[in-house]
């Protein structure tokens, strides 16, 4: 059973925090699957397939930087097993296809696009591999598995996320039961500053891929949601087209809140939350997708639910066939941009006066010691603004603490609620109908232990 004293006092490492101010970031999903037009290769497909014609990573960069994207993940290696690094431990790769004449290196053209457009590079190796014949076979998969992460995570620079998923050959006759210590072990060596996602110990996967979000998400939580195993049992293991579209389910909603963690008999961790969707109905590009691809409005929708809910935001933007990001995703991705920085910017909090209750004015945010119950931050305007939404930050340095707040406007003594909610978290956005105020109230209920708010905007119309 954790106490309340318990829940306040767990903190994130130096990398986690590092991670969750990436925000929103892009996968790029790229390979032998583009070329033959499946989500799921058999790992036999003939090298002489792949050949992009125009092939452009500063293109996929730039798209996505224009998104409001931080970072960026490349699939280096897919189920089918086929790499697009000219790697050492295998000929099913690169470096024996026409693309380049057998002399490309997409890895390093990523890695380089980023660091040339001040994006994050991270990497996704998957476990599973169809083409390895030592799959199945234990240490000696392991030590090949072994081998390419060495291979990504010091030839080309440095690396903000390795992306561990939990497929498996469990359907097709072949399990290997991954040696994840091993691979642990591995990255902290070579990348210490990396985070490892999904099936990694510092960042949770959200239970779906369909952008779907709980209301309250907490990065406090039990021990046990870090076994990798857990995450592989609700992985998914056909290529059904349906596995995207799963929602939270409801025994795993709340998995953070104080009553919880009270029944709780594991240690808790610090364990955030990662948001994974891809902008089509597949992770590969599919030209009959082109009438499918998500709306900007859906993808900010999930961007505000996601990045201000305590999460992040990973989106799968998979270029065509050529090498090229399409036109339709680039225009959609364009109007997201331009929503999150309006977002991001629109604020008339810096114009108000500002009256604390129980919080003390520090640095650039608001400290709080917990123990004087109701806080409150007062706006007050010298002429009516139109609003429609707060954004929000607590210090995660000093952990998760505001378990209950509230958002609402006086009108003549008559209290306007606009926003009640619980979690806070690394950022919230806190969005409501359009009103017109001349003042703003933000109220903390209830915490678990000392705070300190921070980022604290009003989005104005």
């Amino acid at each position: 059973m954790s106490t309340v004293k318990e829940m306040s006092a767990v903190r994130p490492e130096t990398r986690q925090i590092a991670w969750q101010e990436t925000a929103f970031y892009g996968f790029i999903h790229f390979g032998m699957n583009t070329m033959t037009d499946r989500e799921w290769g058999l790992g036999d497909e003939s090298l002489s397939l792949f050949n992009p014609a125009d092939l452009d990573c500063r293109q996929w960069i730039q798209t996505l930087k224009k998104a409001g994207m931080k970072g960026a993940i490349l699939t280096c290696k897919h189920h089918d097993g086929f790499c697009l690094w000219p790697t050492e431990t295998t000929d099913y790769s690169i470096a024996n296809t026409p693309f380049k004449q057998g002399q490309g290196d997409i890895v390093r053209e990523f890695s380089t696009a980023c660091q040339k457009e001040g994006l994050k590079f991270g990497v996704y190796l998957s476990p599973w591999d169809r083409h390895a014949d030592s799959y199945g076979q234990g240490a000696s998969y392991d030590e090949l598995y072994a081998q390419q992460l060495t291979e990504l995570l010091t030839n080309y620079g440095d690396v903000f996320e390795v992306w561990f998923d939990g497929a498996t050959g469990a359907e097709v006759g072949k399990r290997q039961t991954y040696n994840w210590e091993k691979y642990f072990s591995c990255v902290r060596s070579l990348q210490p500053d990396a985070v490892m996602a999904v099936c990694g110990p510092d960042v949770r996967w959200i239970g779906n891929e369909a952008g779907k979000t709980r209301t309250d998400e907490w990065s406090v939580v039990p021990e046990s949601l870090r076994l990798a195993e857990r995450t592989i049992e609700k992985s998914q293991t056909v290529d059904d087209g349906k596995f995207g579209q799963a929602e939270v389910t409801s025994d795993a909603e709340d998995i953070g809140s104080q009553a919880v963690l009270e029944a709780n008999q594991d240690p808790l961790i610090w364990y955030p939350a990662e948001v994974n969707t891809s902008i089509r109905p597949g992770w590969f590009y599919h030209a009959e997708e082109d009438k499918h691809v998500k709306s900007s409005e859906a993808l900010f929708s999930i961007y505000k639910k996601s990045v201000g809910g305590n999460a992040t935001f990973l989106l799968n933007v998979p270029p065509m066939k050529n090498g090229l990001i399409s036109e339709v995703d680039q225009q959609v991705l364009d109007e997201l941009g331009r929503k999150i920085k309006k977002l991001e910017t629109n604020d008339c909090f810096s114009a108000a006066v500002v009256h604390l209750n129980g919080l003390i004015q520090q640095d650039d945010g608001f400290y709080a010691d917990g123990k004087e119950g109701l806080s409150e931050i007062v706006a007050k305007w010298s002429t009516p603004q139109e609003i429609s939404g707060v954004i929000l930050q607590e210090d995660i340095r000093l952990g998760q603490q505001v378990e209950q707040y509230q958002i609402f406007s006086d009108r003549k003594g008559e209290r306007l609620l606009l926003y009640e909610g619980n979690v806070l978290g690394y950022k919230k956005v806190a969005t409501f109908p359009k009103v017109r105020t001349e003042n703003l109230v933000i109220r903390i209920i209830k915490s678990r232990g000392p705070y300190r708010l921070k980022g604290l905007r009003v989005v104005s119309e």
